[in-house]
């Protein structure tokens, strides 16, 4: 599905060119998918897992949160980002990794409970697997939206702001 903006569009003369390096409005969606893309980073970034989650520094949330991020406004635990592709993912790639990773992470909550400590989900068996897809799908987005991937997470608050202007 691709989305086309019309002639008489109230974006037109809008369009900023980046939000926080990401491009703006060149995604139909690019809210849900900085949503995603934020969900993504934390949960495939085993230092910011160890040095925020474990450690219980405000401001990012916990896996919970992060799961909730990836699946709240794209029903992405029921299905597939296939869906997507031209709204919130650029390709059937980019939709390919992000249902791999959230079938992994969902799996695990599952198991573990979405009120589990930070350590039932770090220490689970299939945790590295999870971070591992998460990784794989967080790089794709961030290189597709010229972002470094290697950058630490933003704040919640911080993607608040960023989502909140455009």
């Amino acid at each position: 599905m691709t989305v086309q903006g019309s002639e008489n569009s109230s974006r037109r003369g809008r369009r900023s060119s980046t939000m926080g390096g990401m491009p703006l409005n060149d995604m139909p969606w690019w809210r849900w998918r900085s949503n995603v893309r934020s969900a993504l980073h934390m949960l495939s970034d085993p230092v910011f897992q160890r040095d925020v989650w474990l450690a219980g520094v405000d401001g990012y949330g916990d896996v919970t949160d992060a799961v909730y991020r990836l699946v709240e406004d794209t029903w992405l635990d029921n299905w597939s980002a296939e869906k997507y592709v031209g709204t919130i993912f650029r390709d059937s790639q980019e939709a390919a990794l992000v249902d791999t990773a959230v079938l992994r992470v969902l799996r695990i909550m599952h198991q573990v409970g979405p009120d589990a400590p930070v350590e039932a989900y770090l220490n689970h068996q299939g945790w590295p697997e999870a971070v591992r897809a998460a990784r794989d799908a967080h790089v794709r987005l961030s290189v597709s939206d010229g972002e470094e991937p290697d950058t630490p997470p933003r704040t919640l608050e911080v993607l608040r702001i960023l989502t909140r202007t455009a």
